[in-house]
C-alpha cells in the first residue's frame, strides 16, 4: 500500500535472507509503538512509502520488517540489497491493528505473520491460537519463535507439500473444517486480500460475531 508519510533518515543495523527471497531487515528502535503498528518505508524522502508490520516487540532495542521481494516493485528489489550502515527512510509507527491478552486467533498468511511475532515478543501469547498458511514448508516464518511456547496452537497450514506435523490445505479450509471455532473470542486476520475476505466470510458463516474480528491486508 502506498502513502505519503513523514519520514526520518534511519541506519540499516542488519538484513538477513531467512527464505528464498523473503527478508528480515532492522534498525535501531527510535520511538516507541504498539504492537501489530505499521510503519511506512521508503528510498528517499520523497518517495511515497509502503506499509510494513513491525515484527519486533515493544521493549527490544531492534526494530525488525519482515518482508518478501516484490519483482514488479519499486522498492523491494532495492530494499534487498541493502547492507549495514546503508540508510532507509522510515515513517513513525501508526495503525490500530493491535492485539490484547484476552482469547484470541491469529490467523495470517505468508509475511503477514509480522505483526503476530510483535504481539507474540511482547508477552500477548497467553490464550492465543496462530494459524499460519503458506504454500511450502519453508513458509512458515518464525516458527522457531512460537512452537516451542503454542506446541498444538501453533498450526501451520502448506498448500503444496506435506508433513506429518503440518495440515495439508489451505487456512480456509481448516477453518471449513474446524467443527466448533469460539464464538466468544477474538479473530485476527493479516495477509493476502484474498484470504482475508474469503476467511472473514467462514467465519461469520460460522456464527463469530462481525465485531470480534479484526483484519489487516497486505497488498
Amino acid at each position: 500500500m502506498k502513502t505519503k508519510l513523514s519520514l526520518s533518515k534511519i541506519k540499516v543495523i542488519r538484513q538477513r535472507e531467512i527464505s528464498r527471497g523473503v527478508f528480515i531487515l532492522s534498525f535501531i528502535r527510535p520511538w516507541d509503538f504498539t504492537a501489530g503498528q505499521v510503519v511506512g518505508l521508503a528510498g528517499s524522502e520523497n518517495d511515497e512509502a509502503r506499509l510494513y508490520s513491525i515484527a519486533s516487540g515493544e521493549l527490544d532495542e531492534e526494530v525488525d520488517i519482515l518482508y518478501n521481494i516484490n519483482p514488479d516493485g519499486k522498492l523491494t528489489p532495492w530494499m534487498s540489497q541493502l547492507n549495514t550502515a546503508d540508510t532507509l527512510w522510515v515513517s513513525e509507527p501508526f495503525g490500530s491493528f493491535c492485539g490484547s491478552g484476552e482469547p484470541a486467533w491469529w490467523i495470517a498468511s505468508g509475511t503477514g505473520i509480522a505483526p503476530f511475532a510483535s504481539m507474540f515478543r511482547t508477552g500477548l501469547h497467553k490464550n492465543k491460537k496462530i494459524l499460519h498458511g503458506g504454500r511450502d514448508l519453508e513458509s512458515f516464518y518464525f516458527h522457531e519463535l512460537f512452537e516451542p511456547e503454542l506446541k498444538e496452537n501453533y498450526i501451520r497450514c502448506c498448500s503444496r507439500e506435506y508433513s506429518p506435523d503440518v495440515y495439508h490445505g489451505r487456512i480456509t479450509q481448516y477453518l471449513k473444517e474446524h467443527p466448533a471455532l469460539p464464538t466468544n473470542e477474538k479473530y485476527y486476520l493479516c495477509g493476502s486480500a484474498e484470504m482475508v475476505v474469503d476467511a472473514r466470510d467462514i467465519l461469520i458463516e460460522k456464527g463469530i460475531p462481525f465485531d470480534n474480528i479484526i483484519s489487516e491486508i497486505y497488498f
